[in-house]
């Protein structure tokens, strides 16, 4: 399984981006997908997650009420959309897909990853 990230770019802050994320392969539409983040000289950390259906969805406390995660399993797709924007939310932006139906924030639960768009929020 092959996953494409796009849609990142650089936004003052309080902007808005939606990054979305393609799958090679419609069987990724049984498993969880994720999105994880690393920002320079940082580890990599949970963003959110969306189960296979969609009807689950969990997300790092940093940016509940602002991001906000979808799928569309017919496109092969999912997205994130990122509101409110901080500077701190500046990363480069992996999505991934995982072994099973849910995986949450376990990133070791995760078998597929994209390569990466950067999100820049400038203050």
């Amino acid at each position: 399984v092959q996953l494409q990230a796009s849609g990142g770019g650089l936004v003052q802050a309080g902007g808005s981006l939606r990054l979305s994320c393609a799958a090679s392969r419609r069987t990724v539409g049984n498993n969880v997908m994720g999105w994880f983040r690393q920002a320079p000289g940082k580890e990599r950390e949970f963003v959110a997650a969306i189960s296979w259906n969609g009807g689950r969805t969990d997300y790092a406390d940093s940016v509940k009420g602002r991001f906000t995660i979808s799928r569309d399993n017919a496109k092969n797709t999912v997205s994130l959309q990122l509101s409110s924007l901080k500077p701190e939310d500046t990363a480069l932006y992996y999505c991934a897909a995982g072994y099973r139906s849910w995986a949450s924030a376990d990133s070791t639960r995760y078998a597929y990853w994209g390569q990466g768009t950067q999100v820049t929020v400038s203050s």
